[in-house]
Parts: structure tokens; sequence; C-alpha cells
């Protein structure tokens, strides 16, 4: 008999709060066996998160857990802190969704991952250092001795992940508990990490627990799925029989919101219907723009001779890998970064040129939404003061009570309530802090909103409800929209125009029915066929043949 590595019996976890006990997960039973992946799925505030963080014993004080949760044999939830001490990072291992926040910002990457060797393994320092940098190697970090060296701000956002990855797998662990692993990931490093996870689970026999909002990431990757709501779990079983015929109707609604990448048919090409972008002049315009850092042979070139524009009322989706340049891209169009050469116009004025005053006027017609609301909103302000931000900079004349007023109003555009003024960025749900963010880059009603990344961090049903409101508010507003993603259905289904981005420079570009559809260049056709689809039969052939092409065992 199989023996369980993980075996959550009717779980309980309730939250003390200043208005009383607030019950998060109520009577929850699950187990994971070796090799095998359990995905557990569901909308933000489900529960989902607490069961993995009382499953590692990482509960916060204000909590309060029954039932039991046992590791290896091990009740995490009864044990005293010594022994989980011991446990974590060797017995069972944790990759946490947000990799800024889980490395520390001032040790370089490879002391990092020595460190979680060394305390659980009796290695020297050098031997230590020495299985960091092929753990590097392992994840799939480039030039991995030269990287050993790096600081986590030096890395792009999937390069950390992938370091928070290296360093749950240093020890070998039992039970891998991964909460949203791949959310800061390109597809094509989504699927090299799936991949390296699948080979874990295969070779050394570690269990997986899967917290996720990817409904792709789930067919790819789980054998079983358990699909929480409200703290209890509503529907479990194998993966095929959940996702191609579920039988609740909350996991029903929940794949309904799956956005679903439209890919062609075999067979001869059919022109897709071409639409002419809008003819007015560009809200922005980067031409021949190439950005180096660092000077002498050791300059980094990020990008290299790009240009592309972005016109009133249109959304342009700038994809690409991680270090494909596009972020750096967006920094540019804002003024963050200024280009090595090439010009800059944004509303028509050269950016390069423009100082003082005169530039802060351009750039407050300027919204920013940003991947990570938990790092862009001030933890120590209000909601409302967060939103108010940028009406005290560009719009001193305004009083409080006017503040008050345009805050609440766009607050109520972003289908929040006004009350929620009051509260704290703590307070909130994933899906109300972006929607917290997007009311403040909308509160000076921009005529161009920079999105970077904007919904990668929510649930499929709250992703849907914010790019709802994106496009219902540019419609109304008429504003301009760059929006970032490595999410290619998201893409096709919200911009009408699209730029691929390889390695500094734009591999090709063109409406997005046509350049995601019919694809010209083999870098866009293996994007497109790394991205996973919510059908597991589907997606394991999808998988083969992506396999099969490479060269590799599937």
């Amino acid at each position: 008999m199989t023996t369980d590595i993980l075996r959550i019996e009717n779980l309980g976890v309730t939250f003390s709060t200043e208005t009383g006990d607030v019950p998060a997960v109520r009577d929850v039973s699950l187990y994971v066996r070796p090799g095998e992946t359990l995905a557990l799925v569901g909308e933000s505030g489900s529960g989902k998160s607490t069961v993995a963080l009382a499953a590692m014993g990482l509960l916060p004080g204000s909590a309060r857990a029954t039932g039991r949760a046992l590791v290896d044999g091990t009740d995490v939830i009864a044990a005293a802190e010594a022994d989980l001490t011991g446990l974590r990072g060797r017995t069972a291992s944790m990759v946490f969704q947000e990799p800024a926040t889980a490395l520390d910002p001032l040790t370089r990457i490879g002391a990092q991952i020595a460190e979680v060797v060394r305390n659980h393994r009796r290695v020297t320092s050098k031997d230590a250092a020495r299985e960091a940098v092929e753990l590097l190697r392992r994840v799939g970090i480039p030039d991995p001795e030269t990287r050993a060296s790096a600081f986590p701000f030096q890395l792009s956002g999937g390069q950390r992940q992938r370091v928070v990855i290296a360093m749950a797998i240093a020890n070998a662990p039992s039970l891998l508990i991964a909460d949203e692993p791949t959310t800061a990931l390109d597809v094509t490093v989504q699927a090299e990490i799936l991949d390296l996870l699948r080979a874990l689970a295969a070779d050394s026999g570690t269990g997986v627990l899967l917290v996720t909002h990817n409904m792709g990431v789930v067919a790819d990757f789980a054998d079983r799925v358990a699909v929480m709501l409200q703290g209890e779990v509503v529907e479990t079983g194998p993966v095929e029989e959940v996702l191609l015929r579920p039988t609740h109707e909350y996991t029903k609604r929940l794949l309904g919101a799956v956005p679903r990448l439209t890919v062609a048919e075999p067979g001869p090409v059919r022109e897709s219907p071409v639409h002419g972008r809008p003819s007015a002049d560009p809200v922005v315009d980067l031409e021949d723009v190439s950005v180096r850092f660092g000077r002498g042979p050791r300059a980094v070139r990020a990008l290299s001779d790009i240009s592309l524009t972005v016109r009133p009322g249109e959304t342009v989706g700038l994809v690409g890998e991680s270090g494909s340049g596009k972020s750096t891209a967006a920094r540019v169009a804002l003024g963050l970064i200024a280009p090595s050469s090439g010009s800059v116009a944004l509303f028509g004025a050269d950016l390069g040129r423009t100082r003082g005053r005169a530039r802060r006027a351009l750039l407050s017609g300027v919204g920013v939404v940003l991947q990570d609301p938990v790092a862009s909103l001030d933890a120590r302000m209000s909601v409302g003061e967060c939103v108010a931000e940028p009406l005290r900079v560009h719009r001193r004349g305004m009083s409080a009570a006017e503040r008050r007023s345009r805050v609440g109003d766009v607050l109520e555009r972003v289908r929040l309530p006004r009350d929620l003024a009051q509260r704290g960025p703590r307070e909130l749900s994933g899906g109300q802090r972006q929607r917290v963010s997007l009311a403040r880059a909308l509160v000076l009603e921009p005529r161009l909103l920079v999105a970077d990344e904007p919904t990668s961090a929510l649930d499929v049903s709250v992703q849907q409800s914010v790019l709802e409101v994106i496009t219902e508010l540019q419609d109304e507003l008429g504003f301009a929209c760059l929006f970032v993603s490595h999410d290619l259905a998201v893409v096709q289904q919200f911009a009408q125009h699209v730029v691929v981005m390889r390695a500094g420079r734009i591999e090709e570009e063109g409406s997005t029915a046509t350049t995601l559809l019919h694809p010209r260049t083999d870098y866009t056709r293996r994007l497109i066929a790394a991205v996973p689809v919510p059908d597991p039969v589907l997606q394991r052939r999808r998988r083969e043949e992506r396999h099969a092409v490479q060269g590799v065992k599937a």
C-alpha cells in the first residue's frame, strides 16, 4: 500500500480579526501520493493558499487550525516549531508566488541557494556553491556561473521565479508545495519549468501540491484536481474528469472564464480579415530605439533599434519571453529609461528634450498598472490615499473634498464600492488590489495606459472581470493602451495589434488576428505551441508534439 506523502484530514482554519473570527477553510480533506500532482484550484479568497500554508506549518499567528495535516507522517498542526524547522526544506519545500518577497534583496542568489543546501546537509561552502550553480543550470538560468553572483534585482521576474524553484528542489524534497509557481513566467519558460517539475516527480517520487489559477497548467501537469469555493472542496477527481466533465456549477463557471488561444487548423493558410490601424497621430512613438545597460565590453544591450507606435483608442500587445525587452520598451515609453539611441515621442512631444514642469505635465497623461499590486500600493496608506496620490501630485489646486469625490467615482468605475477607500491594501484580495491599481492609473483620465502584466497574478474569473473593466473604460474614455503580457490568449482576446519581441528586437508584428493565427516566424510559432490549453487530452498531445520537435522525451 502506497503511503501518502501528504494527508490533510478535516482541516479547518479560522482567522481572528478585530471584528471577530473569520473562517477561511472548512473541513478540507486531501491527499498527495509520492510521484503524483494534486492541483488545488479556485478563485481568489477560496482558501487554497491557506491550505498550502497550513500544510507547511506557516499560518500566521492570527490563524487557528483544527484537524490534521500529515507530511510524511508528521502532523504539522500539532508539531513543535523545532520539529518543523528540520522538516521544511528537506522533507517538504514550498515555492511561493512572489519571488521578489521570497528572496533576500541584499544577498547574491548563489549564496541564498547554498544556504538552503547547508541548512540541511553537511557539505562544505565550496561544494554548496558548486551545487547552487548546478541548480541554476537545472532550472534554465543562462550562464549560471555568472548569474550566481547576481543580486535578485539584477534578474528578470521569470529568472527570479526559477531561482526560487531551484531553492525549493535543492534537497530533493519528498513533497513540493507550489503556490502559483509559473505566474511570473512566459509560456516557453513555463513549459520548461513544468517539464522540470514533472521530471522531479517521476525521477525522485516527489509529490506535488500545485496551487494555481491557470487551468492550462492544471491540464498539462496535474494528475488529480480539487476545486475550492469559500473554504470548502466542492469537487475533486482525476484531471480529465474534472476539466472535461465537471459536475459542480462553480467548476463549470470557472472553466468558462478561461481565455482560450485560437490556433489555425492544419491545412492551407486562410487570410484573416485585415483591420487597418487608427489613422490618428500616435499617442506614443518609439523610433529606432536602442537601450544599453553599463559601459564597455560588459555592456548589456536590452533593446536593439526597435520602432513601435500606439494610436488613440488602440490596444497594442507586447509579447515575448522573459528578458526579451518588452518591459524595458514599456519603461522607455514611460520615460523611466532613457534610450541610448533613437527617439521617443509622447503625445507628439520629444520626451528626451522635455524637462521640468512641461515633462511632468506630459507624463500626467499616462497611467500605469504594474504586475504586482502588493509592491505598487503603499501598505502604510489607505486605498483612498493610494488612488488620490496622482491628484495630489498633478492637480495641486484640487481640494480634499474634490479629491475624495474623484476617488469614490473612479473606484465605482472599476467596480469597487466607494467605502473601500477607508481600508488598507492588505485587507483586500488580489483582484481587488489590482482594480485599485487600475483606479489609481485612471484617476487623472490619461490618454495612455501602460499595463505591465496586469492580470498574470489573478485567477481566471477575476482576470476576466479586470479585462472587462479596462475594455469598458477604454470605450468610455478612449485612451490608448500598451499591454505587456506573456499570456497570448489574453492578448488575442484584448489587443488589436501585437508586437512579438525576442532578445531586444522585434521579431514580427501585425494585427492580432493575423499574427497569432498565422505567425510568420518559427519563434512566434514556438511561443504559441508552448501555451497550455485547459484540455488534458489535447494538452498531452501538444506536449508530445513539442517534445518531438525539441528531440526530448515526453
